[in-house]
Order: structure tokens, then sequence, then C-alpha cells
């Protein structure tokens, strides 16, 4: 079996647990804990578009004793692959209490106009920009997503925001129902609003009539390559983007995997690993794009041209882990720079927009199922 689908067949199956410690009172004075700050939520920022590319930071946290990854991802508002990535070696289904997590909650922006919609394919995330005010700082909104699958390829481009519905019915193509089909598994001409419905409870129609932005029964599929070419959002994601994002909003879908960006004067690099179906050559194109960077920033600020550690920049794109890492500091490496990242506590984050809730929670029958109709295609 494919390890990533086994990986998210077992993902499913552990339920987060709460910690409750008690202890007795004390009959001397015992030194007090410190405890970790508080995480911080990464699913909205503000940002000055004239320096800045970067926004969030990264997290550590250590795992509870009945986290996966996929609980964390969620709780953090992460795909599946970004919080793998971010953390080879480690158990994506049971990596043990105790066990350091980085959480990759720092993002280089897209390479495109920021307003509207963005979505980057490689990174599987959304970017929200949304009108501002003269004087105002521009604000990002920011969700992972699931994509289509290779055979279902999401597409590139620019289309925009057509329409709105809140609790839609899911009409099969016959393309659809024809494979399902084909596997066994007879699709009905309409599926109804509901907990079952694949569509999840809000749908934002785009411009090209097959594909569409919208919930899903099925969060463990985010952060994954699962759909027919639609884009899937966690359900607590989606019902954000439904309300703030207007009909016509521009929608643009880009696919890079090797990000560039400025933030307070360094310069970051953020890797994700290549699609498989994406034959561009990405040596040339990182080049290109240092080149554009440097130039951007020379211009912009009339300082001497900033160095670039090559080292570096090598070990990112060796083994895309989605974590922006910083490439012009001297000395620097990557287990450097993590080791000086913010620990954190394991729990929700003020402001998540997750409520931490697992009553919708994939059984194992319908993991299984899913797992099952994945490798099969």
């Amino acid at each position: 079996m494919n390890k990533k689908l086994l990986s998210l067949l077992c993902a499913g199956l552990l339920m987060s647990g709460c910690q409750i410690l008690s202890t007795n009172a004390p009959s001397l004075p015992t030194a007090t804990t410190k405890l970790l700050p508080m995480p911080v939520a990464s699913h909205e920022f503000r940002f000055d578009p004239a320096h800045d590319d970067v926004v969030g930071t990264v997290q550590i946290i250590t795992a509870h004793q009945d986290d996966t990854l996929s609980d964390i991802a969620r709780r953090f508002n992460l795909g599946y692959e970004e919080i793998v990535n971010a953390n080879p070696g480690v158990d994506p289904w049971l990596p043990k209490a105790g066990t350091r997590i980085v959480v990759p909650t720092q993002f280089v922006l897209p390479d495109a106009p920021r307003h509207g919609v963005i979505i980057n394919l490689a990174a599987m995330r959304l970017f929200y920009f949304p009108k501002v005010k003269p004087g105002e700082l521009q604000r990002v909104i920011t969700h992972p997503v699931g994509i289509g699958r290779v055979e279902w390829k999401t597409p590139e481009g620019v289309t925009r925001v057509v329409a709105k519905q809140k609790n839609p019915s899911w009409i099969p193509t016959p393309s659809i129902r024809k494979e399902h089909a084909k596997n066994g598994d007879i699709l009905p001409a309409v599926i109804p609003p509901g907990p079952d419905n694949p569509m999840g409870t809000h749908v934002l129609r785009l411009g090209w009539p097959s594909y569409a932005i919208h919930g899903t029964d099925k969060p463990p599929s985010i952060g994954l390559r699962g759909s027919h070419g639609c884009l899937r959002m966690y359900p607590e994601d989606i019902t954000g983007i439904f309300h703030n994002v207007p009909v016509g909003t521009p929608v643009r879908i880009v696919n890079q995997p090797r990000l560039l960006g400025w933030r307070n004067g360094a310069l970051y690099l953020q890797a994700h690993p290549i699609l498989e179906d994406d034959k561009r050559n990405h040596g040339k194109l990182l080049t290109q794009a240092l080149t554009s960077a440097r130039s951007k920033r020379s211009k912009s600020t009339m300082l001497p041209t900033t160095s670039i550690q090559q080292a570096l920049i090598n070990e990112v794109i060796r083994e895309p882990r989605a974590i922006a890492t910083p490439v012009t500091q001297p000395g620097m490496t990557l287990q450097s720079y993590l080791d000086n990242a913010k620990h954190v506590q394991n729990i929700l984050p003020f402001n998540a927009t997750w409520d931490g809730d697992m009553s919708r929670q994939l059984t194992a029958n319908q993991l299984l199922k899913m797992t099952r109709e994945e490798i099969e295609r």
C-alpha cells in the first residue's frame, strides 16, 4: 500500500485527546514550571507590501500521546503534506508523546499580483488579499487546500468567483460517475446537502464551469492531491472564505514550488515538493528567480547586493520541507534556524479557525474506502 495513503488512513483512526493534569497540594514549596507561550494563529496576517513578502512564524511544539500529524495540521491550519514534509522521519500517525514537531506556519507569498484569491498548487495553499483602504497595511488570509489528482489536474490560469452557494447539492459529472461505476460505486444523479455531501457546506463557483472552491466531508484530504480538480478546504475555512470573498473576485491559480521573498532585509526560500507531473526545469527557474529577487531588493533599498548562502539554498531544495528559511545570513543552516524557532504550547491557537471538534472525524471504514479508491485510480 502507498505509504502516504497508509499514513492518511492511520491518521484518521486516532483521536486527539486533552491531557488533564492534577496533583495534590504540596506540603513544601516547589519550583514553578514556566509555561510555554501560546501558539500563534496562522491564517490571517497584515504586512507592508512594499518591503515584505513573508508572513507568519515557524513554531515548535511537543506532541501529545494521542496526537497524529493530521490532527496537528488541522489544529494549526496546515495541510497534510505541509506538516509531514516539515517533519521527515516522524511517524505521521503515531509521532509519540514528547516528539518535537516543526509547525511550518511561515509563508512566502506567491509571486503574483496581490489582490483577490491566489492559489499555489505546489504549496496546496490559498491566499486571499482583501481590498485595503489608503494608509492601511495589506491583509492576507491563507488556508490549506486539497487539489486535483494527476489524472484530474486543477488548471492553472486566471478566472473569477461567479457565484456562491450555501448547502449545495452535488451533481457528479458523467465522467466522475463513470469513474466511480468502474470501481463499483454507483453514484446517484444528485447528492443533496448534508454531512455526507463531498462539497461540504459552502461553495464558490468559478468561471471555469467544472471547477469550484468548496468544503469537504473528508477533512484529512486537505493538503493532498485527491479531488476531481476542484479545490477543497477544511469545513471551518470554507465558511470564512465564503463570507469574505465577494462574487466577481479574481482567482489566480499558479504552480510555484520554490518561493523567494524578503522580510526585514533577509531573503527567504520556501521549497515544496515538485508535483509529479510538473516537468519544468526548476533549477533554471530558481536561478532566474534569485536574480530577480536580488535586483528587486537592490533597486528598492539602494543597498549593496545581499550575499546568498548557496549551501543553505542547496540544503533547502534538496529535501523540500515547506519551511520558509532565511538564506542570506552567514553560517546559517536549516537546523540552526529551527533550533532558534519559537517553542509554544501544543494547543489550539487563540483565534484559530478550528474549534477542535472531532465529531466529524472519518471512521475507519470511510478512510479505508477512500484509501482503496486512491490506490485503484
